[in-house]
């Protein structure tokens, strides 16, 4: 990205950051206006004029007459939109397709309106973030990206809407190749590799590719880190089909897909010089674990960039491994299939650490304060322990408060709880710095899977079935996410009553395991970046024991609930030591 562009892009951030209030409150209007007379907003606002209230005004009522609302709530509105009514129930704006968003309400797969303001507003996180990156650490005009990425396969509703993930939609969107337009950095692999629909295909052109073009590689990226932690797994067992490809100008017999051999191979041309060093480099790297595997094999990248925050802090040792000491790790900007949210401005704090400043255009953004209980689930689960206060605008929040965050959305969700936790750091001008803290009722994730204690109890209830139908009864349950060995994988822990045979316990790991549709844990389970589901079966006592440890502990009878899911290592202990019988599951 050049220096003009860069410098405009930061002004024009600072000028909306120093008027955070007021922009607030316009994008609020712009957001009623462009979407005034929507079936949904009618039951709360009927015939207001939004077009002639004043912003602040306007601001004010829309507040105390739309309630707040969770996903459940819209889901009736978004199903009617898939189902091809015509009618605008969320949004004037053309909906172009639907997105995936990670999460599921009521056992299903949860859809969210994506419109062309969509994929601007990713371009415009994107240019903005790159100016950012580019003032601590710049990068070559005419750069390449060495870009772990990966369009899931769209399907079609039954309106005929494409539904597929966010980001699918982004890479397949015009606004995809203007952004390495307009940073002037261009990812290696094409349309056909990102595509591919085989993610250990596209993996290993991404790789191919990404070491024919090793030069001008200025950095490596991907969504989320654990994308690149997994990638970077199966280079050591590619490598030496990789450096044979290089030198002859081929392509691996594992690559079946027409389409990618043909794009791939218009691309490469033999490279004995390139292909003999790489594989020098590789033979030294495999000796030592492979640590500094990225900047040996990239010498001129600047730094790893994804999102590192939330559940892919447990992927940053390895990812630091892969590093080594000196390039940099750099957490990707905040946002969800739902909105943007913030842009890191400050490229060069640790992924700990780092903080999001608020982009008062994107959404219109209200912050629930959060005050931690004096009850707290026991084993450390992660109960929904909060006292709420009034929702309060961005002006309004305060430096060490926890807040969740509460979005008004230029694509149809009005007052919509996105679930985030989040602390107000400190403030850039009148725009909040945001840290992320967790997401709010999530008991089980790996990376992009997101799982509630519903979720759990639906996929145990499924995966019962055949247990009962025995005459034998699940007693208890827990769960833990395991991301101590890679991939990491769910552990479920079942206390039962009655003689079961271990061809039904089998079934029921199987089935529970299927019973999880939630987006992020279906793809990632299909690619092998979450392991199989494990059902523990524990001796009968168990969970009595776990009770009894908490009470005696100084918790109360009255205030005791079996934790859902547990990080407690006394817990884990206790589940593991009674733990009389394992089961993999076999699905996918």
């Amino acid at each position: 990205m050049d220096a003009c562009s860069s410098d405009y892009m930061m002004t024009w951030f600072e000028e909306l950051a120093m008027n955070a209030g007021s922009v607030q409150n316009e994008t609020l209007k712009r957001i009623l206006e462009m979407n005034h007379g929507v079936e949904y907003l009618k039951q709360w606002l009927g015939d207001v004029d939004v077009h002639n209230m004043d912003a602040e005004a306007l601001q004010s009522l829309y507040r105390s007459v739309v309630p707040l609302a969770s996903h459940a709530d819209l889901d009736p509105y978004i199903q009617r939109i898939a189902d091809g009514e015509t009618t605008p129930l969320l949004t004037k704006q053309p909906i172009t397709t639907l997105s995936l968003s990670s999460g599921t309400t009521e056992g299903r797969q949860k859809y969210v309106p994506y419109t062309s303001h969509s994929s601007k507003t990713t371009l415009q996180t994107f240019k903005l973030a790159a100016a950012y990156r580019s003032r601590v650490y710049p990068t070559r005009e005419g750069g390449k990206i060495l870009e772990f990425i990966y369009g899931s396969k769209q399907f079609k509703t039954k309106g005929g809407f494409s539904a597929g993930t966010a980001t699918t939609h982004y890479f397949a969107s015009p606004e995809f190749k203007l952004k390495q337009q307009q940073t002037k950095l261009f990812t290696c692999s094409p349309h056909e590799v990102i595509f591919s629909g085989d993610y250990k295909q596209s993996t290993y052109c991404h790789f191919l590719l990404g070491l024919f073009y090793s030069p001008q590689v200025e950095f490596i990226t991907s969504t989320f880190a654990y994308c690149i932690v997994q990638a970077l797994a199966l280079f050591e067992d590619y490598w030496r089909e990789i450096c044979n490809d290089l030198y002859n100008g081929t392509l691996s017999p594992r690559i079946t897909i027409p389409g990618i051999r043909t794009s791939v191979l218009r691309m490469i041309k033999p490279n004995p010089c390139l292909a003999t060093w790489v594989s020098s480099q590789c033979a030294e790297l495999e000796r030592s674990g492979w640590c500094g595997l990225i900047p040996k094999l990239w010498p001129n990248a600047k730094y790893v960039y994804s999102i590192m925050t939330g559940s892919m802090q447990p992927y940053l040792e390895k990812l630091r491994h892969y590093s080594g000491d000196h390039l940099p790790l750099v957490s990707a900007e905040y946002g969800s299939t739902e909105s943007w949210i913030g842009v890191n401005m400050d490229p060069s704090s640790a992924s700990e650490n780092v903080t999001f400043t608020v982009v008062p255009t994107f959404s219109y953004f209200e912050f629930i304060p959060l005050h931690r209980d004096a009850v707290v689930g026991a084993g450390g689960a992660a109960y929904d322990d909060y006292i709420e206060d009034d929702p309060v605008p961005l002006s309004d929040v305060k430096i060490g408060q926890q807040y969740e965050i509460v979005l008004t959305t230029f694509t149809g969700l009005y007052r919509y709880r996105l679930g985030d936790v989040v602390e107000v750091a400190g403030f850039y001008q009148r725009s909040p710095k945001l840290k992320f803290l967790c997401r709010r009722k999530l008991i089980l994730t790996i990376n992009i899977d997101k799982n509630t204690e519903n979720d759990l109890q639906l996929a145990v209830q499924k995966g019962s079935q055949p247990l009962i139908n025995s005459g034998a009864e699940l007693v208890d349950f827990t769960s833990h996410a395991d991301t101590k060995n890679q991939p990491g994988h769910y552990v479920v822990y079942w206390e039962i009553k009655g003689d079961v045979n271990e061809h039904v316990l089998a079934r029921c790991c199987k089935e529970m395991d299927a019973a999880f549709v939630d987006h992020g844990y279906v793809v990632s389970r299909k690619t092998n970046s979450i392991g199989p589901l494990e059902l523990c079966i524990v001796e009968r006592g168990t969970f009595r024991k776990i009770m009894e440890h908490f009470i005696g502990n100084g918790a109360t009878m009255s205030q005791f609930k079996t934790p859902r899911c547990t990080s407690n290592k006394v817990l884990l202990k206790i589940l593991n030591l009674c733990t009389v019988k394992r089961f993999r599951s076999t699905s996918y």
